[in-house]
């Protein structure tokens, strides 16, 4: 088995989660006592949601640079960061450490390309939505267009993630305000919805009902890394 670096903490409510399935994925694969051989820096994610707001990425690349490098040096040979948002510094991230990162996009495209998806719709925190790196990778190597929400829906969606979600908070009319989004996006031609923000699939998990196919980039994330470790 080889070992795994996790970036986590943005927020831990989905590390954790994330933690559990890569766990159990290796378990179903191996059995017995078998669980992932992971190293994992979870950072304070106060001072990275600031950088965020402020347009700092370039400090969001170093903080979280500097984490990489440490779990290089702890023995990981490869990277998740266990958030969408933070693969806006996927690439200097990579550069910082010296080590792959097992991109989010990637494994979230490989999944709608495999149901014949080619135009999804993504919720995820506003600067997944309104930024290009997640829209342009999705286009360049999947040949999937991605929609998002319109202003007001944009709001809302971030809004939920940041004073709810990432505060342990999963209230039923959240859930209702997210499939209604989901709905709105299949009435512009969605085939399928990105849950593109690692919370979301705690609060409208894949598979829930919903006016489209749900694809939980959490779950696809960990099943992506759990077959990287196995080989």
């Amino acid at each position: 088995m080889r070992t795994l670096g996790i970036l986590g903490g943005m927020s831990w409510e989905s590390t954790q989660h994330l933690y559990a399935l890569i766990n159990r994925g290796v378990a179903a694969r191996l059995g017995g006592l078998h669980s992932a051989q992971l190293v994992l820096h979870s950072v304070d994610f106060a001072p990275i949601a600031a950088l965020q707001s402020a347009g700092d990425w370039a400090g969001a690349a170093r903080v979280l640079g500097e984490a990489a490098a440490g779990l290089r040096r702890a023995g990981a040979q490869a990277l998740l960061i266990a958030t969408n948002t933070m693969h806006r510094v996927a690439a200097e991230v990579e550069q910082a450490a010296g080590l792959p990162v097992l991109h989010i996009v990637d494994a979230t495209g490989e999944a709608l390309r495999a149901a014949g998806v080619s135009r999804a719709g993504l919720l995820a925190t506003r600067f997944t939505m309104e930024q290009g790196f997640y829209r342009e990778r999705m286009r360049e190597r999947f040949g999937i267009d991605v929609i998002v929400p319109d202003e007001a829906g944009r709001t809302e969606v971030h809004r939920l993630i940041y004073e709810e979600l990432c505060r342990g908070r999963f209230e039923p009319a959240s859930r209702e305000a997210l499939r209604a989004q989901v709905a709105a996006l299949a009435a512009r031609g969605a085939q399928g919805a990105i849950l593109g923000c690692t919370e979301l699939g705690l609060l409208l998990p894949a598979g829930a009902d919903a006016a489209l196919p749900l694809f939980d980039s959490t779950e696809l994330q960990a099943r992506a890394a759990v077959g990287w470790m196995l080989g």
